[in-house]
């Protein structure tokens, strides 16, 4: 009798993990997909999910799928979860977007950006007279912003190179850490000089943040792209085309897409190209950023 009842309970407790082996694989089978996003986090994480919380939805109703925001503590940390397949899409600037490129042997594409950003441009700023051209920077203190910053950083030293001036000898350079900071400096006399982006500049001074006779431009770059929103290649095409289709459908005249584009601050998103970010790629290994 009491081997009789210890074949009975070993028989249930192999119907018993049977069944809860059947009940996982249906789960992990038929659950709802969930697309996972994340964003460069310049921002609160309460602000920015409340910025793409009306894009989210909108993606959502087109794409079919449910849309969960998972911020990240810093740029470097976007890079490794795309990498570790623990976010499926992500909205990089051009250096997050080269580096994560590099790093992942081109397993990640680069889907749409906004207008705006096929011409990014980095503007000198100054509050001296004296100051009109990127000569007159020798000798002088210039602020930039944080050092893997496309507009703040990279792209000017690249141009300040071309007209051959080196950062490290002809004038004491300094990195701010943000645009805000960078204007703020130069506004105050504490730096002779800085550089912002242009799309940068006219946020800060529509905000009231600056003067804007107090502070003017001496030298602007030519255009560069910066900004995507970028997948992983191994997205099922379908969902990616989807995704492409969806943001390109968002009209500035239609009443909920023209609140979308506002909060993005975008006139409207076009296609995004990996050979966009090629001069971005070049700017960064000068500078000792990329290996």
């Amino acid at each position: 009798m009491e081997r009789n009842d210890t074949l009975i309970r070993t028989r249930n407790l192999v119907i018993s993990l049977a069944i809860f082996v059947a009940l996982a694989l249906y789960a992990s089978t038929y659950s709802e997909p969930v697309l996972r996003v994340s964003l460069i986090p310049d921002e609160s994480p309460s602000v920015v999910r409340r910025k793409l919380k009306p894009l989210t939805d909108y993606l959502e109703k087109k794409i079919g799928m449910k849309i969960e925001f998972r911020p990240m503590p810093d740029g470097g940390a976007l890079v490794d979860a795309l990498i570790d397949n623990k976010l499926d899409m992500v909205w990089f600037d051009g250096f997050g977007f080269i580096r994560v490129e590099a790093r992942s042997k081109d397993m990640v594409i680069p889907l749409v950006q906004r207008a705006e950003d096929e011409k990014t441009r980095s503007v000198f700023v100054t509050r001296r007279e004296d100051i009109r051209n990127l000569e007159d920077l020798k000798g002088k203190i210039f602020s930039f912003g944080a050092e893997t910053s496309v507009s703040g950083h990279l792209m000017p030293r690249t141009y300040m190179q071309a007209a051959y001036i080196h950062p490290e000898t002809d004038m004491q350079s300094v990195f701010s850490g943000t645009p805000e900071a960078t204007l703020a400096a130069v506004a105050s006399g504490k730096t002779d000089a800085g550089v912002l982006s242009n799309l940068a500049l006219e946020k800060l001074i529509g905000q009231d943040l600056v003067d804007a006779k107090v502070v003017h431009v001496f030298f602007t770059t030519p255009d560069y792209h910066d900004y995507n929103w970028s997948v992983r290649a191994d997205m099922d095409i379908n969902l990616r085309l989807k995704l492409t289709d969806a943001f390109l459908a968002l009209d500035k005249n239609v009443g909920l897409d023209k609140e979308i584009l506002h909060l993005q601050h975008a006139s409207k998103f076009i296609p995004a190209h990996a050979e966009n970010y090629t001069v971005i790629e070049s700017a960064a290994r000068r500078a000792g950023l990329l290996k």
